[in-house]
């Protein structure tokens, strides 16, 4: 695994860090431990890599390590992210919604179009009729889900906070699929183990979780119960806006995230594929 990349943009936050701390020689010559020395090599290294595009359209990374063939991947700036959403399917309920949410404090929590029209996809890709979230907030992507769901289908939306489930039980109302839609208004992980209790394991077909990051572990657990085998879960924000590639970032949130994608990487029950999409989205399917 790369563990250095030459980025054509160089504004990644280690980067920046590299900026700010180490501006000249000098400041290595300061540093009195080894080990902040040997960040200082490793920081600088990432500065002689960056380099800026010839191309601003066409921006793309290479992973350093030669073993990837010198393979260029897209990097997304604002220009081409504006041409994603362009081409995202978006019903107009849910354009609707997005855009009374973008006013609303916390805005920042709601799913991003595509990353909606994924998970409408692979509800329908499964063939899916019983489902779970965990984080619902305005509700943009259960309402996604819900809408993507046979007429028979169910979602379990469990959501804390009571003001923000409101706005999503209007807007269920108003797309026509209140009657696929359990409102769960409660933790997430007491939720779960009721519908355990309640002798639903092995009986739902797809789970979606954004819900408190550092349970995302015991969430996984849960869910793993509740989901049938070829059942998928997937879990938001698995790359934290970047923080989990920065060994400069070990704030509580950035390393519980950082364990439970380790955790997932040696976790044979599952397959796994990490996502790229808004904040990062692991696609997890039951063995």
């Amino acid at each position: 695994m790369a563990n250095i990349f030459a980025i054509n943009r160089c504004s990644s936050s280690v980067y920046q860090r590299f900026i700010v701390q180490f501006n000249s020689t000098q400041r290595f010559n300061s540093l009195s431990s080894h080990v902040s020395k040997s960040r200082f090599i490793k920081l600088n290294n990432l500065r002689r890599n960056c380099s800026l595009s010839s191309d601003a359209a066409a921006p793309f990374i290479v992973a350093d390590d030669e073993k990837y063939g010198k393979k260029q991947v897209i990097s997304i700036t604002p220009r081409l992210y504006d041409y994603i959403l362009a081409n995202v399917r978006e019903p107009p309920i849910l354009r609707q919604l997005r855009e009374e949410t973008a006013n609303m404090r916390g805005s920042q929590m709601q799913v991003s179009p595509d990353q909606a029209q994924l998970l409408a996809m692979l509800v329908q890709i499964l063939g899916a009729a019983r489902c779970i979230e965990l984080g619902v907030y305005t509700g943009y992507s259960s309402l996604a889900i819900a809408l993507a769901l046979p007429e028979s289908g169910c979602l379990v939306a469990c959501e804390r906070d009571a003001k923000s489930l409101e706005v999503a039980k209007r807007y269920y109302d108003l797309a026509g699929v209140s009657h696929k839609v359990s409102v769960k208004h409660g933790l997430a992980a007491d939720v779960l183990k009721s519908m355990i209790s309640n002798g639903e394991t092995c009986s739902y077909d797809f789970a979606f979780v954004d819900a408190e990051k550092r349970m995302n572990q015991e969430y996984f657990e849960l869910l793993l119960q509740l989901v049938r085998v070829g059942g998928v879960i997937v879990i938001d924000n698995v790359l934290w806006h970047g923080k989990v590639a920065d060994p400069l970032v070990n704030d509580a949130k950035t390393v519980s995230i950082r364990n439970f994608n380790r955790s997932l990487m040696a976790d044979d029950r599952v397959s796994i594929s990490l996502v790229p999409i808004g904040d990062g989205m692991t696609i997890c399917r039951k063995r």
